[in-house]
């Protein structure tokens, strides 16, 4: 294979080629392969063959000369750096996402939030590149983007793509407003944010931008996450359930406890024999700001073991009091046991005297 038929296919092209479309094939590879837009490690040594390939056929005579790249306006010089723009809404303001926890009880009830950090903002006088393009030659290698290595023989010499210039031919120097970074010193912002009533784990919340002077330009993403509470579970429905022990003699006696809610403590009639209670509308909002559903309270009575010598004593008066009831279930009971016992048990034997009297007959 010749050299000049490799120059056309390391340029795309087919034997024939004309002048133009050699320039067009020229400029299209250097837009995709130049090492300011295309960052992979192969890009460099690309454009070397790009452009030994188009000098030779340059050489060849199957090109005339192109304008030289170190005079960037001419069109077919190597593609300047993308100018600044504005890029369209979600590509260059893209969204600050932010962790938020929240207890079950501010997201059952909403809650008022302040959002505090830092965000970095790329460079609009460079366009993020750090870099800046004045016009005229690389003074490195003259415009040519080239520059020449003298080997260790000392009579060899190669090309290498000239570091100052990065390959263009064209004079560069570091931007001033962010030092060569590309991104200016990072922006405090601060925001408050209100969440709304029934936000659940794992919702996305979106804020948008200019809620605040010093808010990110692209918004932010909140993503919601519900911290495991103490006392409460929580129902795909919005039933919010809590199980607690309670004293077995208050249970006995009908007495009030104290229950949690997820809007503080409340006083809370308990009834011998019910454990479970139904408290309407102190739930979790079935659906964000809809309305709550029910808090589900189940009580454990729980009794000391083993009684101590004062509960003994009052248990046996409690039970004496019932015991001598005259009246009622227990006391009827009582009366017919009673009875029973007394129908079962045997004739009194004779006296012993009438036993003697017997016997001697």
């Amino acid at each position: 294979m010749s050299t000049e038929t490799a120059a056309l296919e390391e340029l795309g092209l087919r034997p024939g080629a004309s002048e133009a479309e050699i320039k067009a094939a020229w400029r299209k590879l250097v837009s995709r392969w130049h090492p300011d837009r295309n960052a992979s490690r192969a890009a460099v040594e690309k454009m070397q063959r790009i452009n030994q390939a188009f000098e030779l056929l340059r050489g060849a005579g199957a090109a005339a000369a192109p304008v030289r790249p170190a005079e960037p306006a001419a069109p077919a010089a190597a593609p300047s750096p993308p100018p600044a723009r504005k890029a369209p809404a979600g590509e260059a303001a893209r969204p600050l996402s932010r962790r938020i926890k929240l207890t079950l009880e501010e997201a059952a009830l909403g809650c008022l939030r302040v959002l505090r950090g830092q965000v970095a903002q790329g460079c609009t006088a460079c366009d993020g590149q750090g870099l800046r393009w004045p016009g005229g030659a690389c003074a490195s290698c003259e415009g040519r983007g080239e520059v020449r290595q003298r080997a260790w023989y000392g009579w060899l010499a190669t090309t290498a793509t000239c570091e100052d210039c990065g390959g263009d031919g064209r004079a560069r120097e570091r931007c001033p407003p962010c030092e060569g970074s590309g991104k200016l010193p990072p922006r405090r912002y601060e925001l408050k944010v209100r969440i709304p009533p029934g936000v659940r784990d794992g919702d996305l919340l979106g804020v948008p931008a200019g809620r605040a002077e010093a808010s990110p330009e692209g918004g932010v993403d909140l993503h919601i996450e519900l911290q495991p509470h103490a006392f409460f579970t929580l129902d795909d429905d919005g039933t919010v359930r809590c199980e607690m022990p309670v004293d077995g003699f208050s249970w006995l006696g009908g007495r009030s406890v104290d229950v949690p809610t997820l809007e503080g403590t409340q006083p809370l009639a308990l009834r011998h024999g019910e454990c479970v209670y139904r408290l309407r509308g102190q739930g979790f909002p079935a659906s964000r700001r809809g309305a709550r559903a029910d808090l589900v309270v189940t009580v454990m009575p729980i009794f000391p073991q083993p009684l101590s010598t004062d509960q003994q004593i009052l248990l046996d008066r409690l039970i004496a009091t019932t015991a001598s009831a005259s009246t009622g279930p227990l006391a009827d009971w009582q009366r017919r046991l009673r009875a029973r016992a007394a129908a079962d048990a045997p004739a009194d034997p004779p006296p012993k005297a009438a036993r003697r009297r017997t016997s001697r007959a």
